[in-house]
Formats: C-alpha cells, structure tokens, sequence
C-alpha cells in the first residue's frame, strides 16, 4: 500500500510529525490532532476554549486541503478539550459544529486531563476519503507536499 505524508507548506514547519498520512488508492486521510498553533508554532488564545477550537479547525482545514480532501470529506472526527467541564466540551463542540455544518459525521468529544503543548486547551483529529485524482478539480490539486512510502 503506498503511504504519503503530508508535511504542511502552510502550517508550522517545525513540527515533528507529519500533518496528515493519505492512504492507498482510496485515499483515506488520516490527520495528526490539529493543534491550536500560530505559523510560528505558538499556542494561540491562552485560556479561550472557543478561539483555539476555531484555530485548530482552520488548521485541520488547510492539512486537509493539502491532502486533497476538504471538510465535506471528512468521516470521522475526534475532539479533544483539556477540561473535566462538560461546559467547555460544548463550547468546543460549538465551534466544530459550526464549521462542518450539515456535514455532522461521527465523532468523538473526550474531556483529557492534558495536551501536548502549554497552554493547549483543544486539539481535533480527523479521518476523510479524499476524492481520486481525476474526480478532483484542478484548482483543489495544486498545495500539497507529500513523501511518499510504499509497502
């Protein structure tokens, strides 16, 4: 099965993972947990639920783009809230809710004791098909930077 990493020419460039795996000729996207991050790697919004759900939603959205696919894509997500208040888990939810819309796949919503970096309050994790090659408009190929891996 051939593996492409996506390391992300629009996200922080520094981080130690891949953003996103796209899988065989299927094209299934598995993204890393998109964090809160600034370009220069800085949690953004300290102590704001809402804000770092949205930054981490337009980071999720632009790893998805680079991996071909696009919010409407996506099958699953998992969203996770440093928080034991069920409160701050809808406030987080608002914000995912909002940004997929009529598009309201499975997903998972954990309240967790800590996240990878200071001051991080939310992280969302997401699985999309993304569409084959010749069913994807021109304008949606070009961004991407992919290694590939083949076993």
């Amino acid at each position: 099965m051939d593996v492409s990493l996506i390391r992300s020419t629009r996200l922080f460039p520094d981080a130690p993972y891949a953003y996103a795996a796209v899988a065989g000729r299927v094209g299934l996207v598995f993204t890393a947990g998109a964090c809160p991050l600034d370009d220069h790697g800085q949690v953004t919004a300290p102590g704001d639920i809402p804000a770092q759900a949205r930054q981490a939603l337009a980071n999720l959205r632009a790893v998805l783009e680079e991996s071909g696919a696009t919010v409407r894509d996506v099958v699953k997500t998992t969203v996770f809230v440093a928080t034991g208040e069920r409160s701050d888990l809808v406030a987080a939810w608002n914000e995912v809710a909002a940004t997929f819309g009529d598009h309201d796949v499975p997903s998972t919503l954990l309240g967790v004791s800590v996240l990878g970096y200071p001051g991080q309050l939310v992280e969302i994790e997401a699985i999309a098909v993304a569409p084959q090659p010749d069913e994807v408009p021109a304008d949606r190929q070009a961004g991407a930077s992919a290694e590939r891996r083949h076993g």
